[in-house]
């Protein structure tokens, strides 16, 4: 058969970004007097008429039709949206008919639903809890969780141990029956290989009652020394934090005590400098904090030590 019109070169599929220029080359071999209205562009999917020749019927300003006045129809669609996603037909309409297809895939970079996050989250030591985070993309985006000072994620394995990874994958962070050692930021990092990847800070805050620790519970202390005593106490939300002598008088910052206390996320140090240590100097003292949901103290004795000669 002898053919006088082709479609000679395959179109090849495009794939393209949201918003970018997408462009379809057809190449045309008419010989012949054949009128350059012979060429149309075809919407595949409901054999919606784009362009005739180089005239664009379809209402649509973003589709631009060209031709080179060889062999080369050119159709362009400028800031692609994912309603261009599919296939479109180059249709020579003459004695021997030619169609070409191409397909059009459109990437969408990731974004996240913030109206679909668990958003900050505050649970009570020994509660389930579960941070949350959804997106949307094509292709549909993983979700990858991290800690943003980059410590590692502590997962429960059990009652008593947990395991630690770097990074945790999944739409859901889920805690069960959530430590402290589990409080802090984490990003949720939607990404689909479609640049650029996004992410959303979310925090999880674990509430305790304050719990101390004691290092040294029995202090001797030589006359006119300054002595210092310490507590540890952990906690969240956070505490209000004295020192109490023989159960009775509160200690202030002054010319005897120096009071100071640190605080590192949930953990706080607590320090009294007993300034020229005499015997009246000797006795029980207490470190306590207190929150919303508790108190807890320490207990420290003090006592005189003679310095041998």
């Amino acid at each position: 058969m002898h053919n006088k019109s082709n479609v000679t070169i395959p179109i090849g599929n495009i794939t393209v970004s949201l918003g970018r220029e997408a462009v379809f080359n057809c190449f045309v071999n008419i010989t012949g007097r054949y009128k350059v209205n012979k060429v149309a562009w075809v919407r595949a999917e409901d054999h919606t008429i784009l362009s005739i020749g180089t005239k664009v019927v379809t209402h649509n300003s973003r589709i631009f039709v060209s031709h080179d006045n060889l062999y080369t129809w050119q159709m362009r669609i400028k800031q692609v949206k994912e309603s261009d996603r599919g296939c479109y037909l180059c249709e020579v309409n003459t004695n021997a008919m030619g169609t070409q297809e191409a397909c059009l895939e459109v990437n969408v970079p990731p974004d996240i639903f913030n109206e679909d996050t668990s958003g900050d989250l505050s649970a009570s030591e020994g509660e389930n809890a579960t941070l949350w985070c959804k997106a949307s993309g094509h292709p549909p985006p993983r979700i990858t969780w991290k800690k943003e000072n980059g410590e590692p994620i502590f997962i429960r394995t059990n009652l008593r141990t947990f395991s630690t990874v770097d990074t945790y994958n999944g739409t859901n962070l889920n805690f069960w029956k959530v430590d402290r050692s589990q409080m802090g930021t984490y990003l949720c990092i939607a990404s689909n290989d479609v640049p650029p990847a996004v992410s959303k800070r979310l925090s999880l805050y674990v509430n305790f009652s304050p719990s101390i620790k004691v290092p040294n519970q029995l202090l001797g202390a030589p006359v006119q020394t300054d002595v210092q005593l310490e507590c540890y106490v952990e906690a969240y939300p956070n505490t209000i934090n004295y020192w109490v002598k023989n159960r009775s008088e509160m200690l202030l910052n002054g010319t005897k005590y120096l009071v100071r206390e640190e605080r590192v996320g949930y953990r706080i140090s607590m320090w009294l400098v007993i300034k020229g240590f005499t015997a009246k100097d000797a006795g029980t003292y207490n470190c306590v904090s207190t929150n919303s949901l508790g108190k807890s103290e320490g207990t420290l004795r003090l006592y005189g030590k003679q310095i041998h000669s």
